[in-house]
Order: C-alpha cells, then sequence, then structure tokens
C-alpha cells in the first residue's frame, strides 16, 4: 500500500522546464490553503438559498463532520451537497459560482501549489467539489484546462441535491476519472494532501503531497493570474463555521439595527444626521474642506460635486458630512430607495442630450452630486468615469469616497437594490469616510479649452491617488456582464488597462 511518505512535499517540485508538462491537482488542502470545502458551500447556501438555508446546512454540518471522519469523505460530502443544493435552482448555483466564489476562493491560493500548478502547460484539476460550484474559477481565474468534479444530479433546472455516478470524486473515484480522462497517457505531476489523493497521485510519473501548515501565506492578490476587480455576494467574510452562527444570530438583530438607522436618516433634520448616525454606531468621517452652500440670491450657479461610487449611499453620506441635503442623479435606483431616501434623487434618461439640460437644471436650483462611474465597485479600482458632466459646469468639486463593512456588501449586482442601504446599516459598525478635494482650477475645465474626456480622466487620477486606488477603462456594462454573464463569459473577455 503506498502511503503519502512515499511522495515528497511539494516545496521540493521543480517548476522550471515544465512547459510541456501536465499537473493534475487536488483542490481543497492542495491549490487552496484551507482543508475545509464548508466555507464556499456556506456561500452557496446563503447567496442562492438565504439565511434559512444557510441554518440548515450549519445544522447539518456536524453530522456532514462525523461522517467525513468516523464513517467515508464521500457520506460526509453528500451530505453537505444534499443541505446546499437540494430544491435549488440550477442557474442560481452557476450564478453564485461564477459571482461570489472567486472572490473567496482566489484569497486562498496555496503558494507551492500555485508555483507548480502555473508552470506546467496543461493543468486539470480533480476534486470532490461539486463541479458546478468550482469550474468557472478554475478555468476562468487559474486557466484549468480540464475540471473533474463530483456531478450533481438535476431535474427540471433545479438540483435534486443527489450526486451522479460515479459518486462522489474521493479515493479509487478519482483515479478512475483521471483514466478515464487520460486514457493511457500518464500525467506528469500529481499534487495532493490526504491520504485518498493517493490513488490518483500513483498514476502520475510524480507526485508530491501538500502538507497543512498554519503559517502559510495566500497567494498576494497583485500576483494573480488575472484582478478580481468585479465581485457579487452579500458576505463580506468567509463564512466559518462560527462565522456562518454570527452571521445568523446576528441578522434578525441586524435588520431592526438598520431599520433604526434608515429612520434616523430619512427622518431627521439634516444637521443632526452626522450626530444620530455617531449614537448608532456610523461613524462618519470628515477630510477636507467643503465648499459653502451656494446663495440663490446672487443667481450663482450650484457646485457639482463628482463623487467615487461605493454604494447608493454615497450622496446621501455627502449631505451628512455637509450638514445639508444634497441633490443627486442616478443611473439606477429602486423604488423603495427613492422613498426611503432623505434627498432628493432624480434617474437618469441615459439620453445625452435629455440628461445634460436637466442636470443644468438642477444646478440653477443649488448644489448637485453625481457619481460618474455609473456603478460601484468594490475593490481598490476607479472605473471610467462618464464625461458628460465635464462641459455642463466649470463648479467642479472631486469628492472621494471610502466604505468600511465587516459583515455585509451594501452593494448587489444580482439581487434586488432595494436590500443594499438595508444590508449597509446592518453592519455592526460600519463607517463611510469622505474627502473633499480642491475645486477645480478654472484652467482645467472646458471653459479653458480641455475637452471633458481630459476633465474626467484628470478628476479620476485625482481621487484615484488620493484613495490610493487604480484607474481603469472598465465601464458599468463591463461589471454587469461580468457578474450577470450576460454574454456567457465571466471576466475572460476583460483586459486590465490602466487610464493614462
Amino acid at each position: 500500500m503506498v502511503t503519502n511518505n512515499a511522495f515528497p512535499a511539494v516545496e521540493k517540485c521543480a517548476s522550471i522546464g515544465r512547459e510541456k508538462h501536465t499537473v493534475v491537482a487536488d483542490m481543497d488542502g492542495t491549490l487552496l490553503i484551507g482543508r475545509s470545502s464548508f466555507p464556499y458551500f456556506a456561500l452557496v447556501a446563503f447567496e442562492a438559498g438565504g439565511v434559512l438555508r444557510l441554518l440548515f446546512l450549519l445544522l447539518a454540518s456536524p453530522l456532514a463532520g462525523l461522517l467525513y471522519y468516523f464513517v467515508s469523505e464521500s457520506a460526509g460530502i453528500q451530505v453537505l451537497i444534499f443541505t446546499t443544493f437540494a430544491g435549488m435552482k440550477v442557474r442560481d448555483i452557476e450564478s453564485v459560482a461564477r459571482a461570489v466564489l472567486p472572490k473567496f476562493y482566489s484569497s486562498d491560493l496555496h503558494p507551492e501549489s500555485w508555483r507548480v500548478f502555473a508552470s506546467c502547460a496543461k493543468r486539470c484539476v480533480l476534486t470532490a467539489n461539486p463541479r458546478i460550484m468550482v469550474e468557472a474559477f478554475l478555468k476562468d481565474f487559474l486557466e484549468a484546462d480540464m475540471v473533474l468534479g463530483t456531478e450533481i444530479g438535476t431535474y427540471n433546472g433545479r438540483a435534486t441535491g443527489l450526486v451522479c455516478n460515479p459518486g462522489v470524486l474521493v479515493g479509487n473515484n478519482k483515479a478512475d476519472a483521471l483514466q478515464k480522462a487520460f486514457s493511457e497517457t500518464k500525467p506528469d505531476i500529481g499534487l495532493g494532501d490526504r491520504q485518498t489523493d493517493i490513488p490518483f497521485m500513483a498514476l502520475c510519473k510524480e507526485g508530491y503531497f501538500v502538507t497543512s501548515n498554519p503559517s502559510t501565506k495566500a497567494v498576494a492578490s497583485e500576483k494573480l493570474p488575472k484582478p478580481i476587480i468585479f465581485h457579487d455576494g452579500r458576505l463580506v467574510q468567509k463564512p466559518t463555521p462560527l462565522m456562518a452562527l454570527l452571521i445568523i444570530l446576528w441578522t434578525p438583530i441586524g435588520f431592526l439595527l438598520a431599520c433604526l438607522r434608515i429612520a434616523a436618516g430619512s427622518l431627521l433634520p439634516m444637521p443632526m444626521v452626522y450626530y444620530a448616525f455617531l449614537a448608532l454606531g456610523v461613524r462618519v468621517t470628515v477630510k477636507g474642506t467643503p465648499p459653502p452652500p451656494v446663495q440663490k440670491s446672487t443667481g450663482q450657479s450650484g457646485v457639482l460635486f463628482i463623487c467615487s461610487h461605493r454604494t447608493l449611499l454615497d450622496p446621501i453620506f455627502l449631505s451628512t458630512a455637509l450638514g445639508r441635503p444634497i441633490a443627486a442623479v442616478t443611473y439606477s435606483i429602486s423604488r423603495l430607495s427613492e422613498i426611503i431616501s432623505p434627498i432628493k434623487t432624480v434617474k437618469l434618461s441615459r439620453d445625452r442630450a435629455t440628461d445634460a439640460s436637466m442636470i443644468k437644471k438642477l444646478l440653477q436650483e443649488g448644489d448637485l452630486a453625481i457619481c460618474p462611474e455609473g456603478t460601484t465597485c468594490r475593490e481598490p479600482f476607479l472605473l471610467r468615469f462618464s464625461a458628460m458632466f465635464a462641459e455642463l459646469t466649470d463648479e467642479l468639486v472631486p469628492v472621494a469616497m471610502v466604505n468600511r463593512m465587516s459583515m455585509f456588501h451594501g452593494t448587489t449586482a444580482r439581487g434586488w437594490k432595494g436590500m443594499d442601504p438595508f444590508y449597509f446599516f446592518m453592519n455592526p459598525s460600519p463607517s463611510y469616510e469622505v474627502t473633499f478635494l480642491n475645486k477645480l482650477p478654472p484652467e482645467l475645465t472646458c471653459s479653458s479649452g480641455k475637452s471633458n474626456h481630459e476633465v474626467a480622466n484628470y478628476i479620476q487620477r485625482v481621487i484615484a491617488a488620493t484613495l490610493s486606488y487604480e484607474c481603469t477603462s472598465f465601464t458599468r456594462k463591463d461589471k454587469y456582464r461580468a457578474l450577470a454573464g450576460n454574454d456567457g463569459t465571466v471576466v475572460e473577455n476583460l483586459s486590465f488597462h490602466p487610464t493614462k
């Protein structure tokens, strides 16, 4: 019987001269540092099934653990699969796998396994995880050529919670799947981390074992094959069993707290909102010197605040920082958000002439806020700024917005946007930082001969420098194509082009 002692550690595997080699790797504990797949099942359960599905998964996890360690790996994994997937729409699972899981998988990539995996020309992943969960990440972000995983049963577009023959890919099932895929050809390298990986590793010309080490640091984000600029989902942290329990217990409390915070922001006079938020655990930090309010008696046009876009609450926290309500134009906003908003919101029609006329009219009435990115971005990147605003006024004040959340994201591309404010305020202690930058000097405006694109790009660079963000040329359309998969791809067709 072959034991794991028969295989050297992955650190001893050379990665030079592998340009024509084939590598086959396990996933949990091998390509990923973490050996448990529970957090990723929990993400699917919460994002596609809600907090009750997450509760059912958490309740079933002790049974899954007992079966996994004392009966068989296959039985334990089948419990997780059934509890997570039974009755769930297949398209919802695929959506979470495409838009949510890559962010969490990429933050747990094992540096030594990745070094070897990336050095080979042909890459195959052999995993007990359901293929539907992992394939999008492995192919689109790690550029795997083949993904062999457990196949789940479906009926009328819904998952049954059962697995298809030959069952969960562990032990000999992995070896059989490898032989079927490669026939008589022997892969050059096999990477695994546990006893049940030995059957498939023995079929490779070379085998290397990945040992568990708590001090192992994941591959840094800047060293990833592709930058993860867009991702979706409500959860900020990976839902380990303890974190999942905290999420379940906090959700009803957090929702009541969110309602109270939203009521304070909507019903109190704007000068009092800052102090009400502070008393309710919402921190607002104001930096820079904001311009004074416009005196309507002088006939002066209002100031146009150019804000980076983190959530739909940006204009509200801008108003909170100023102590007065500032009207905002927006590309899209739910009816519920309009009702509870303490400031005037006006939807853009996406017709250039109509929108330009409307913005000019609003500026005659007073100050106005606009987020020219057109959509939010969670990562430290700024999307391309729409240039239309630059030709409408010379009274331009850039505002750098940044927020911090510990439990829930206050944005979504796949879900109902009406819940965005509630999820943001459901965080135990959310915070916003509003930095007012210097008003754009006259010589840098369109009135001095600058094109609207030059002005927009300049403001984008100024805000990015303030926040230590990267400028990109991505647009709202790119984000929704990446997260909603409208053209059938994830981020593969998006290239990273910093704006000069």
